[in-house]
């Protein structure tokens, strides 16, 4: 029996790393982890802590604009950027200290730097060899940033929360829930902005009325949407002006203050010697992996964003966990994944879960769809222009809820919990029999009645 010096080592401190080595080491496992930036990964760092964060901030000039509505007069608010990454910054420390912190009660040996595979069964971290049983990657992801004539003078969603003062005109490329939730965060902030995207309806893969609805509210709110769109070259014009080549837009203002790219993410396996030991790859580079986390390799590991699977951190705390008790608990556990409820926190925010209208057809052939778009009781005397949209999709047969979706606010939290319905095989007739919530936007999907009938075309 070959002596190692750890069982598992992990090389990744965001969430899914984590997680994989604290449980591993709560069941006896000796446990070592390597961060080369920050613990706490993408999501504490540099991704929806610190968005959700500026969501709440850039929602304050709505706030403050219906409240006059209700009966106050308030005086003139002036928004600092400066001071909001301030206070960011303050708490993501803070957060990352707790992930050490939590690793170092768990008695995982923490180290800083960054690490590489040697072979199947030993890492180099800083120069120094180590040995494991087991090695676990989870590195994450990175923003994508096409090679275009200029591009290096974009920024990503890395940088956009370390600027230095508020852009007043941003031009946003991309069409997926990075891109809709920066657009709604700093136009809500006070920027003009631009969003294009090159396909030809934005959020690929939602509901298809999810996409239109919020469309249209993101319009409405004074957002210049820009489909089939795509940008060809960047130039720079000035000490702070970029100028921009766009396709099919030959009409439109083509100078901005800073142009953010949101196209999508790519695994982070550079330089991980992962290939050299002969780990398995797929074409985007993400590690290619089983059920149950591992490679074709059965030393090596993956779990998270850096497989090129289901990019959610509590998808990767999943997989994590499940890993550990695979290795070392007493039998394996594959993780459920096949109802994951979905937030986009955009302006208004989306809330889904379960199959869109699409995939149910395709999945059963018969469904039906109830429906139903309002304005919110808080907007009757707000005055704001904003709907909200509920949707039900029910396999006709069966009667089972299939997939829930929502356009507005609450809807993250509302979804939660019908995520819990759904995944237990809730019916319509469970719906249906269930006492509203009055009064609440939540309501609306235990009193939907009015059903149209699809079927797939075969």
């Amino acid at each position: 029996m070959p002596s190692f010096d750890y069982q598992l080592f992990v090389i990744g401190g965001g969430s899914g790393g984590v997680r994989a080595a604290r449980v591993a080491s709560g069941l006896g496992a000796r446990v070592a982890i390597a961060e080369n930036f920050r613990y706490g990964g993408t999501c504490v760092i540099r991704g929806c802590v610190p968005k959700k964060l500026l969501v709440y901030a850039a929602h304050f000039s709505e706030d403050f604009a219906d409240a006059q509505g209700f009966g106050w007069n308030l005086p003139s608010a002036h928004f600092s950027w400066p001071r909001l990454i301030e206070a960011k910054n303050k708490e993501i420390a803070r957060l990352s200290r707790v992930y050490e912190s939590n690793l170092k009660n768990s008695a995982v040996e923490v180290m800083y730097g960054s690490a590489r595979l040697a072979d199947a069964h030993t890492v180099i971290v800083n120069g120094r060899k180590i040995t494991a049983e087991h090695i676990l990657v989870a590195t994450g992801g990175r923003p994508f940033l096409p090679k275009i004539t200029g591009h290096e003078l974009a920024i990503t969603s890395n940088e956009v929360f370390d600027l230095p003062e508020l852009p007043k005109r941003v031009l946003i490329v991309g069409g997926g829930y990075i891109a809709v939730e920066f657009a709604g965060i700093l136009h809500g902030m006070g920027a003009q902005v631009t969003l294009c995207h090159r396909g030809e309806q934005l959020l690929r893969g939602f509901d298809d009325d999810v996409r239109t609805h919020l469309l249209e509210e993101m319009i409405k709110k004074g957002i210049t949407v820009l489909l089939r769109a795509d940008v060809t070259r960047i130039e720079q014009r000035g000490e702070k002006t970029l100028e921009v080549s766009l396709t099919n837009t030959p009409n439109m203002p083509i100078t901005f203050d800073a142009i953010l790219y949101a196209t999508g993410r790519i695994p982070n396996t550079e330089g991980l010697g992962l290939a050299e030991v002969g780990v398995a790859l797929d074409e985007a580079g993400g590690v290619m992996v089983d059920a149950f986390g591992q490679t074709n390799i059965a030393s090596i590991h993956a779990v998270g964003d850096v497989t090129n699977h289901i990019s959610l951190t509590p998808v990767a705390i999943r997989q994590g966990e499940a890993l550990a008790n695979t290795l070392f608990g007493p039998s394996p556990v594959k993780p459920d994944l096949t109802t994951i409820p979905t937030a986009v926190f955009s302006q208004p925010p989306i809330g889904t879960v379960g199959l869109t209208e699409s995939q149910a057809l395709a999945q059963t052939g018969e469904i039906d769809i109830y429906s139903a778009s309002f304005r919110n009781m808080r907007h009757t005397l707000s005055g704001r222009n904003e709907r909200t949209l509920v949707k039900l999709i029910v396999d006709t047969d069966s009667q089972r809820v299939l997939g829930a979706h929502m356009v507005g606010t609450d809807s993250p939290e509302i979804i939660q919990g019908l995520a819990i319905a759904i995944r237990m095989g809730a019916t319509k007739a469970d719906f249906d029999a269930t006492v509203a919530l009055h009064p609440s936007a939540a309501e609306e999907f235990v009193t939907l009645r009015h059903k149209i009938t699809k079927k797939r075309n075969d």
